[in-house]
């Protein structure tokens, strides 16, 4: 199983915040560095900023050389897909073929609003998902293509240069295990990445992902199914009260850190080395082959390092089978 740290970008992560998490997931052992897609807080704060995430990521990726680097996700209304392929492009040439594409629907409708973008009824904006999708994953694969659809138009395209991953970057689709989102992503992606689901959840969903890649002629046993979830690590009782309370602070839940501890949302992935490790083998068993761990207190690079000794311990765990 791949442990990635996943960062909400919109509340408010500086550049330099950015450089601590890359420095810190490179130098703990991490698979990766994921950012969420927004423009404003989705937490209600407006007082919080928000740095573009493609040019965050093409900005880390000089900065790196080790780490993955994506989006969980980029939302269709946002860009058109020849600029999204072009872009991605870009950063996996700067980062070497570090890149990763994740795509979604997109959601926050206040967002939309505040910026402009247009925010299409849901059959609408997965219909425009499912054409970004082709267009992107054909951009860099093939040598010219036009595509006709009914939101995008191409004539002769020669998307050049092509990514420096072979056969192309890491397509992820986000979602809910929803039947077209399954679809599309049996259709165009490598991975699927759904959201704070628990251990049964995510085996039904491995079950209704392994079905919908039988369904489009693909080998059900090369599934990648990851989990995004909102993370609290430490090394004892004491740093798990005093993470707790800095998540509170973030979501603005308030409450009693000890009354959370005790009784944490069940999709939360909280506790110690150990316990965190169980949770994930949990997991693994289940058919999650990777987790995007949502760090909301992002100024503590030191649970990094926390989450570094989760990892350890799994790579530990494999090589001894």
């Amino acid at each position: 199983m791949r442990v990635c740290l996943m960062v909400e970008g919109q509340e408010d992560v500086t550049w330099e915040q950015w450089l601590g998490l890359a420095a810190a997931c490179e130098e703990h052992g991490l698979e990766g560095l994921f950012r969420s897609d927004h423009y404003q807080s989705v937490m209600g704060r407006r007082e919080r900023g928000s740095l573009d995430a493609w040019a965050t990521l093409a900005a880390l990726a000089a900065r790196t050389s080790r780490i993955r680097l994506g989006t969980l996700v980029s939302p269709a209304t946002f860009r058109h897909p020849s600029l999204l392929a072009k872009t991605v492009v870009t950063v996996d040439h700067v980062s070497g073929g570090r890149v990763e594409l994740g795509l979604g629907a997109g959601w926050n409708e206040d967002e939309h609003r505040s910026y402009g973008f247009e925010m299409p009824p849901t059959a609408t904006r997965m219909a425009v998902l499912g054409e970004q999708l082709e267009i992107v994953h054909r951009s860099w694969t093939e040598e010219a293509f036009s595509f006709a659809g009914v939101h995008y138009r191409l004539e002769d395209l020669h998307a050049l240069p092509k990514p420096v991953q072979r056969p192309h970057p890491t397509l992820l689709v986000g979602g809910g295990a929803g039947p077209r989102s399954l679809a599309l992503a049996a259709r165009w992606a490598d991975e699927y990445n759904t959201l704070t689901a628990s251990v049964e959840e995510c085996r039904r969903r491995r079950g209704l992902l392994e079905a919908a890649w039988r369904e489009a002629g693909r080998d059900p046993a090369t599934v990648r199914l990851s989990l995004m979830t909102t993370c609290v690590a430490g090394r004892d009782r004491g740093e798990l009260l005093d993470r707790v309370a800095a998540v509170q602070a973030v979501t603005a839940r308030g409450g009693d850190p000890e009354a959370l501890l005790a009784e944490p949302p069940a999709h939360w992935l909280l506790g110690t080395v150990e316990q965190l490790a169980e949770r994930l083998r949990e997991l693994e068993a289940a058919g999650v082959t990777g987790v995007m761990l949502q760090h909301l207190a992002h100024h503590d690079l030191d649970m990094v390092a926390v989450l570094g000794e989760v990892a350890a311990t799994l790579e530990a765990d494999s090589s001894q089978r």
